[in-house]
């Protein structure tokens, strides 16, 4: 057998069952076998964590500055080989893993920086001759529990504020993808962490994750995943009186009105709903488009899918890859089966595809003549699936696309400075896209939504702050 990637727990690298990880372009391909974590491996993750808290938090600025830019220094370095990675493990094409690759340096260049500008006020009291300081501190021991469609940019988004602001870290990647995490805990751990940081668990949920849930020593937990288990995670975070924050399901909706452009539209929706193989949280699942241009917009869209490559996520020329394994092809083909069961018409794709290599293919499949009450309209499918719900004009448009229990990306596509102006404004989304796709954010400005979509504060940015620092208010009589 090759190489086992190892848990590193407590500074040190620590063994465990052995699971391969599979390439889902080339089910014969394993990309390398990850060590599973136990749940006694987890507790002693958490314990090194506690026991590292107090003299990291107190740490030297130029310290934790160093760290997190060699770390962010060498993923750029390293931005192909990665990238590669990513595509081979997740199944997104090669350009899109090199992308996410350069944001997750990008990520961690910022948070190197932020550590520099940490900020407080000294204010005056009612009271005379006393004067107020308000700082922000450490948390404590941070879980992090990330989701396999973004296997180093949404772990490099959770690690690096929660290591700038002083927190120690006990890291659970999803099962699919331990690739990208493995080498991000590896590039820290070189780079200086001290023991017991930086903790890297890998394994099941039910398994690790639960005793992250159920440890009082954890005192945040920040969940990237399904509503679901983002769910339990409330639940078990409030039994400890821990701070928590959420970011779960969307099924975000792009309104396509009469005076949009054309291929401005098309573009917008092709991206947003189907790249990335739709397996986004921000991916644009419902396409509202008025009656006017529905038609032509159907055909625009249908021609454009048709000429998409889908194949080996490698392969130079590959647009979409993969579903990133059969369980999620099977919930895709499941959603499709419900769509044309509910009256859905299925215009385009929604076939398994056969490539060179054994993989999980799967058509991008457009629907019409859908309804905002079909279950295509309100659950999300998480795959490459999209529905067009036919309406009269804006007002009908907005009120569609605020009807669902979710609030993360919204868009629009218009020509009309009034229209786009009204729907930025009264968009029940925390992210709002004219006339670009709903999927595609910054890395320096906040990410997440509102209603089902996330609970707590914002991710990214100087926003990341909220979370992963508390606020003290100190008094002081000289």
């Amino acid at each position: 057998m090759a190489e086992l990637h190892k848990n590193l727990i407590a500074g040190e690298w620590v063994e465990g069952e052995a699971v391969p990880n599979i390439n889902p372009s080339n089910t014969n391909d394993i990309v390398g076998h990850y060590a599973r974590a136990t749940a006694e491996d987890a507790k002693r993750a958490i314990a090194a964590a506690k026991a590292a808290f107090p003299a990291w938090s107190r740490s030297g600025l130029l310290e934790r500055h160093a760290i997190l830019r060699k770390a962010a220094d060498e993923i750029l370095a390293r931005k192909d080989e990665l990238g590669r990675l990513l595509s081979q493990e997740e199944g997104k094409v090669l350009a899109e893993g090199i992308g996410e690759t350069i944001r997750a340096a990008q990520i961690f260049d910022f948070f190197a920086g932020e550590v520099l500008r940490l900020a407080g006020e000294t204010l005056p009291s009612v009271r005379p001759g006393i004067t107020v300081e308000v700082t922000r501190e450490a948390v404590g021991v941070v879980g992090i529990i990330t989701p396999w469609n973004f296997p180093i940019a949404i772990p490099a988004w959770k690690i690096a504020p929660a290591l700038a602001y002083g927190n120690t870290v006990v890291f659970k990647p999803a099962d699919l993808v331990p690739g990208c995490s493995w080498a991000i805990v590896d590039i820290l751990h070189r780079a200086g962490l001290p023991k017991g940081v930086l903790n890297l668990v890998m394994g099941k949920g039910s398994v690790v994750g639960q005793a992250m849930l159920d440890s009082p020593d954890i005192n945040a937990i920040t969940f990237t995943g399904s509503v679901g288990t983002g769910k339990r995670v409330a639940a078990a975070s409030i039994e400890h009186n821990r701070k928590f924050q959420l970011e779960m399901g969307g099924k975000n909706p792009m309104v396509v009105l009469d005076d949009a452009d054309l291929t401005t539209a098309v573009e917008a929706c092709a991206n947003g709903a189907f790249f990335s193989t739709g397996q986004r949280c921000t991916a644009s699942s419902r396409l509202v488009v008025t009656a006017g241009i529905h038609d032509k917009f159907v055909g625009a869209l249908t021609d454009r899918l048709k000429a998409l490559v889908i194949d080996d996520a490698l392969k130079a020329g590959t647009q979409i890859g993969p579903v990133v394994d059969a369980n999620q092809l099977a919930q895709d083909e499941s959603y499709i089966d419900i769509g044309r069961k509910e009256g859905g018409k299925l215009v385009f794709g929604g076939e398994r595809l056969n490539r060179d290599n054994p993989g999980f293919y799967l058509q991008p499949a457009l629907f019409t003549e859908t309804t905002n009450q079909m279950r295509i309209s309100r659950e999300e499918v998480f795959g490459p699936v999209a529905n067009v719900i036919r309406v009269k004009d804006y007002e009908e448009a907005l009120a569609v696309a605020n009807d669902t229990p979710f609030g993360l990306s919204s868009g629009i596509c218009t020509t009309s400075l009034k229209h786009a102006t009204h729907f930025k404004r009264n968009a029940e989304a925390g992210m709002v896209m004219v006339n670009l796709p709903t999927a595609g954010v910054d890395f320096h400005v906040p990410f997440g939504g509102r209603k089902g979509s996330s609970y707590g504060s914002r991710e990214q940015g100087r926003y990341a702050a909220e979370f992963y620092t508390t606020v003290k208010t100190a008094y002081t009589l000289p």
